[in-house]
C-alpha cells in the first residue's frame, strides 16, 4: 500500500487542473482532469485522495478514505504496542559502603539488567575520598565482576569531576529469556 502523508487533500480539496490517476485495484488511469476524476471515484462510491502532491501532476488514488485512516490507526497502534522503551536507572555508591548495602544495590542493578533497562553506577568521592580513589577502583571492579551474568559494560569506568561512572546494559540473551518468560505467564 501506498505511504500517504498526514496531511492529506481528499475529494473537493483537490484544486489543481490535472491529476495523475490510480483506480481502486492500483490500475493506472493515466493523467485525467480533475473533475473527471471526481465523478470516476463518485460512480465507484470511494473517495479520491491526493497521494503525492509535491509531483506534476499530482498522483491522485481511488479509495475508501476512512477505511484506510482506520487501518492506518491500528498499525501505529500495533506498533506502539510492540515497542520496548529502555530506561536508564542510576544507582550511586561511595567508596566506604558497605558489604550489606553493596549487596542491597547489586541486587537492584541486577534486577533493572534482567528487565532490560540500562544501569548507570556512579561512585562519588567527598574530602579526603579521592586521595582514596583505589579502593573506590576496586568496588567498582567487584560490581563489573559480579554483574557479569547478567549485564555487560556499555560505557565507562568514566571520571567527572569528584565521580566515576559506568554504564552496565542487559545482555542480549537475558533479554530475549525474559520476553519469553513474560509471554507464557
Amino acid at each position: 500500500m501506498i505511504r500517504i502523508s498526514k496531511d492529506l487533500r481528499i475529494n473537493q480539496r483537490i484544486r489543481v487542473k490535472e491529476v495523475r490517476l490510480i483506480g481502486p485495484e492500483s490500475e493506472q488511469m493515466g493523467i485525467v482532469n480533475t473533475q473527471d476524476a471526481l465523478q470516476k471515484a463518485e460512480e465507484y462510491g470511494l473517495d479520491l485522495v491526493e497521494v503525492a502532491g509535491q509531483s506534476s501532476p499530482p498522483v491522485c488514488r481511488i479509495m475508501d478514505y476512512s477505511r484506510y485512516k482506520y487501518e492506518q490507526e491500528k498499525k501505529e497502534k500495533e506498533a506502539r504496542k510492540h515497542q520496548k522503551t529502555v530506561h536508564l536507572k542510576e544507582i550511586k555508591m561511595k567508596p566506604n559502603i558497605e558489604e550489606h548495602d553493596y549487596q542491597t544495590k547489586l541486587h537492584h542493578m541486577k534486577r533493572f539488567l534482567e528487565r532490560g533497562d540500562k544501569v548507570k553506577l556512579t561512585m562519588t568521592f567527598r574530602g579526603r575520598e579521592m586521595s582514596h580513589m583505589d579502593i573506590g577502583k576496586k568496588i567498582m571492579n567487584r560490581v563489573v565482576a559480579d554483574l557479569n551474568e547478567v549485564g555487560e559494560v556499555e560505557k565507562g569506568p568514566m571520571m567527572e569531576g569528584r565521580n566515576i561512572m559506568i554504564h552496565f546494559m542487559a545482555r542480549p540473551s537475558i533479554g530475549v529469556k525474559n520476553t519469553k518468560e513474560k509471554e507464557n505467564a
